[in-house]
């Protein structure tokens, strides 16, 4: 959402909605979109020359496409990223706030809300979405297996589906077609800890399907997604959320020591020949020409300092914090996009943009204008892909949320901290401050892209209009 002081959320999307031209709306490419799952901005080398691990396919889009360098996720984790990236509104405007769902959730996908695979179905799209949901099944309050899973998937514009209900580490394990269990999670398997502590890749014991084993996921559902889009006419949408890099680490033995990075980096490595196999896909049969492609995540790398030391490697790049954190290292993403012709090959730019700005982009794409209503965060950023001169910034800022919940407003160069600490992983999670210090964080983030000089008590009259600011989008 663009906010200004004096311009109002309807005039900024409009403002958005015609800045790109004409000429490059109203078309109906095939559009694929990948959602990597922890996935840091310096783990792909196109972003990071020294990153210790191999990316090709990525390194592939950027020099066929698009590379944005100041692309965040809503949220430090992933339940509220996927919510806002399939509505292109911000997670915490409804009952969910800042939280993560579990295995057994209910679906947190409001009836009738608009979403990515609504809006281009509305346009004769074949739509999918094969990979991790983790937006919940069912309005119970606890999950039943043993009856059809809806709402779901399907209630939210998906003609199809497959895929996993959660995180790879989180019960229950099992695969859903559509609406149901392709088999009941009637075993049990027992709980594995993280690589970091010797484990064979950590997830939680409990019920488990007997055809699930955890190592295989990645590659079931690389090879559904490159099924379905082998099946598909023209147009289609096919939204494919990876269950990787999120732990467990389970590279296959063809990629074990493909990297410089332990069983992260080779798992990251594992991430991007998935992703190859989509664009082989497309390219045996002849999309590639007329398909729009992005590449993104869900979040930053749980990466800690200790293996950044460890490796020597940036998952985060120089970004202060990790996955869950309110800092930079929680929600700068990796956004890659080619759609050849249209996105100019080997284009870099630094213009702000978040997840939720993917539902005007793609209705710009088709020539359609957000009814009331829809997408309220999100504004038009097709301009800033096709490469164009803007008089101003397609988006000026954004909202952005830790995992216990702390918000920062970003403005400009400026980035203010409701609290103090990381809120997320990384220590300190929470500081109290003390008689005199500061309340919460301002960073420039020209000056200080790492966060490291906090300039609350320096500048106490911006701190007062950028929470002023944050307070009326809230």
């Amino acid at each position: 959402m663009r906010v200004l002081a004096a311009v109002s959320l309807a005039a900024a999307v409009a403002a958005c909605a015609s800045s790109a031209a004409p000429e490059s709306r109203g078309t109906r490419p095939n559009v694929v979109l990948i959602l990597a799952d922890d996935l840091g901005i310096g783990d792909a080398r196109c972003y990071n020359p020294a990153s210790k691990i191999p990316t090709p396919h990525l390194d592939r889009l950027a020099r066929e496409g698009m590379r944005l360098t100041d692309a965040h996720s809503p949220s430090a984790v992933c339940t509220p990223t996927r919510y806002a990236l399939l509505t292109g509104r911000y997670a915490w405007r409804t009952s969910l706030k800042s939280g993560v769902l579990w295995g057994r959730s209910p679906h947190l996908i409001e009836p009738g809300r608009m979403t990515l695979a609504s809006l281009l179905k509305e346009h004769g799209y074949a739509t999918a979405c094969i990979g991790k949901w983790h937006l919940g099944f069912g309005d119970a309050e606890e999950t039943d297996y043993s009856r059809p899973l809806r709402p779901g998937p399907l209630e939210d514009g998906f003609d199809a589906f497959f895929g996993i209900p959660a995180s790879l580490d989180m019960v229950p394990y099992l695969y859903v077609r559509d609406d149901r269990p392709e088999q009941m999670p009637t075993g049990t398997v027992a709980g594995s800890k993280h690589r970091r502590q010797g484990g064979g890749g950590f997830w939680r014991g409990g019920d488990c399907a007997p055809d699930f084993r955890h190592e295989e996921v990645l590659p079931r559902i690389t090879d559904e997604a490159v099924s379905w889009i082998g099946a598909q006419t023209e147009p289609f949408f096919l939204y494919f959320p990876l269950t990787a890099p999120h732990t467990p680490w389970l590279p296959s033995d063809e990629f074990r020591n493909a990297s410089e990075a332990g069983y992260y980096g080779d798992f990251v490595a594992m991430v991007d020949q998935a992703i190859g196999r989509v664009l082989a896909a497309l390219d045996e049969r002849g999309l590639t020409e007329n398909t729009l492609v992005v590449v993104t995540s869900d979040n930053g790398s749980h990466w800690p300092v200790g293996d950044v030391e460890k490796f020597g490697h940036a998952a985060n790049l120089h970004y202060r914090g990790q996955k869950a954190d309110v800092w930079e290292g929680g929600h700068r993403v990796p956004f890659l996009a080619r759609w050849p012709h249209r996105i100019p090959a080997g284009a870099v730019r630094d213009d702000l943009l978040c997840l939720t700005d993917l539902m005007a982009t793609f209705a710009a794409v088709v020539g359609r204008e957000l009814p009331p209503g829809a997408g309220e965060d999100s504004v038009d950023q097709l301009a800033v892909l096709l490469d164009e001169e803007l008089e101003t910034p397609a988006r000026s800022s954004v909202v952005n949320h830790s995992m216990s919940g702390v918000f920062a407003w970003r403005d400009g160069r400026w980035k203010l901290i409701l609290g103090r600490g990381s809120g997320g992983f990384t220590a300190p999670r929470k500081i109290e401050p003390q008689p005199g210090e500061p309340e919460g964080q301002l960073y420039d983030l020209l000056e200080d892209p790492a966060e490291t000089t906090n300039l609350w008590l320096e500048r106490p009259e911006l701190v007062a209009e950028l929470r002023a600011r944050l307070d009326r989008v809230r």
